[in-house]
């Protein structure tokens, strides 16, 4: 069984005060590089994977001589911008613990290039902030677009559903049942449909069913979901995975898709427990898991573990717009995968980079010789995504050159053969000031001080502007971008800024 080995980056060196600015890109792609190591760069600066001196020395050593290599598993998780969205329009501050900074990087579209086959774009970019010698830089990963419902592969998706009693609450197993109809009505003749519903115990109440007629089977079991008492989400998993396999279709995308507040109260509510069962599965029979979060008190730290354990991914849903988006565009287009467990390092040179942090994925860390090590677990990602990785970087003063080498490396997901392309980015690439930076790396910026500034007061990136400050950058960027997603995040720093934070 895979293993995510976590590497413990450096702790955040505390920068100071004003505001950042953005981007120019460069991208060097190489597909399919040997999978046995790369050699150095003439310039003497290590390519990604190759261990350097310093790199065990601990995180107190780092100051003096810092581990340049950054290397984490891809990660497309959206639920921890929209349980913070909701907590905020109801008058309440996120718990810090929730807030997952990448998750709020990656909740907005972005405008990289992206591939034409399997596999990824990589554009590096980075911009400099008023702060000394600090700059942001970002690493943003592509893959193609999704292919049309009637091009992708079949699906085989397995409905896990929560129908406790706390699923009574409007907003949860209403929505669910909603979005549930209207999904099954543009799934494909030659889609699978499985429900299987818990409680206090787990019941199959639908089978394995190839659609074609028989969508009125499906849509009776939807809307026979009535909520009943005590949530045993042990029990769910594991019924849910068992009746996935029992359904399993060769040539189609095997999926669990679990919808819940993730308030184990019943049976086993043991994480590592359920989370055991979900790697077997996975494991041996390559079904991956997505996570749907609802209702105002939800279990996220559980539902992540589950999804990241599951080789998936989460969203949260508040609102009928939300399920929509998640049940009846993204997951019927994106059933498929292009990428398996996909891994990305950035190395910075030490001749121009004299220490970087890494914003989030504090759980998707990976030890840096691990990179090329495939029986490492990455993340599981499919068309139509891109990831997002924001570093604070400090530059030596005076420094010019090369800055950065990131590379990203994935299986195939059909024969698991082992890719690598990369992007680099020179420090004359980077922008002065934010007023030149392109509009989708402001949007980046702001959802990631957004996020630093619910989960540290103290503000751990530097140039941190004061939450005004960002909720006026977020109103201009939704009038430039006249995205609706833009919008919603100049209204969450409002309601931010209404509760003093």
């Amino acid at each position: 069984m895979k293993t995510h080995r976590t590497a413990r980056l450096l702790a955040a060196t505390a920068a100071t005060a004003l505001l950042l600015t953005a981007c120019g890109a460069g991208a060097d792609s190489d597909s399919s590089k040997a999978s046995d190591g790369a050699a150095n760069r003439s310039d003497g600066f290590p390519a990604p994977s190759e261990p350097r001196a310093d790199e065990d020395l601990t995180d107190g050593d780092r100051k003096a001589a810092p581990d340049l290599l950054s290397t984490f598993a891809l990660d497309v998780d959206t639920a921890s911008y929209g349980y913070a969205r909701r907590t905020l329009a109801e008058g309440r501050l996120p718990d810090p613990s929730t807030v997952r900074p990448e998750e709020f990087v990656n909740s907005f579209r972005q405008d990289y290039e992206r591939p034409d086959g399997n596999g990824f774009s990589v554009t590096v970019d980075g911009a400099r902030t008023g702060d000394d010698d600090w700059s942001l830089v970002r690493v943003g990963l592509a893959t193609r677009k999704a292919a049309a419902t009637g091009e992708r592969p079949p699906a085989a998706l397995t409905f896990v559903i929560d129908v406790s009693g706390s699923m009574a609450e409007p907003g949860r197993l209403d929505l669910a049942r909603s979005a549930l109809g209207t999904m099954t009505d543009r799934l494909r003749d030659d889609d699978s449909v499985a429900i299987v519903t818990f409680s206090g115990e787990a019941e199959t109440v639908l089978p394995m069913t190839r659609l074609g007629d028989r969508r009125d089977r499906v849509h009776d079991a939807i809307d026979s979901l009535e909520p009943t008492d005590s949530t045993n989400l042990g029990a769910g998993v594991e019924t849910g995975y068992e009746t996935a396999v029992e359904g399993l279709r060769e040539g189609a995308t095997n999926r669990v898709v679990l919808v819940s507040d993730a308030l184990a109260n019943t049976g086993d509510t043991d994480a590592d427990s359920i989370l055991e069962r979900i790697a077997d599965a996975r494991e041996e029979h390559g079904i991956t898991l997505f996570g749907v979060g609802v209702g105002s008190d939800y279990g996220d730290a559980l539902m992540e573990r589950l999804a990241d354990k599951g080789d998936g991914h989460t969203a949260y849903v508040s609102n009928e717009a939300d399920a929509r988006k998640v049940f009846s565009t993204d997951l019927p287009q994106n059933v498929d995968l292009t990428a398996r467990d996909a891994k990305a390092q950035v190395a910075f040179d030490p001749e121009t980079v004299a220490e970087f942090r890494l914003v989030g994925y504090d759980d998707r860390r990976v030890a840096d010789d691990d990179f090329r090590d495939d029986g490492v677990d990455g993340g599981e990602v499919g068309p139509g995504h891109t990831v997002t990785a924001l570093y604070a970087v400090r530059t030596r003063s005076g420094a010019d050159g090369h800055l950065a080498t990131a590379t990203v490396r994935w299986l195939d997901p059909d024969t698991r053969t082992p890719h690598e392309t990369s992007g680099q980015l020179e420090t004359d690439a980077l922008h002065d000031d934010l007023a030149d930076a392109p509009v989708r790396f402001q949007v980046t910026t702001t959802a990631a001080y957004f996020a630093d500034a619910l989960r540290d007061p103290e503000r751990s990136l530097p140039d941190a502007p004061s939450l005004g400050e960002l909720g006026e950058t977020a109103d201009a960027l939704a009038r430039k971008t006249e995205d609706k997603e833009v919008a919603d995040l100049a209204e969450a720093i409002a309601d931010a800024s209404r509760l003093d934070l």
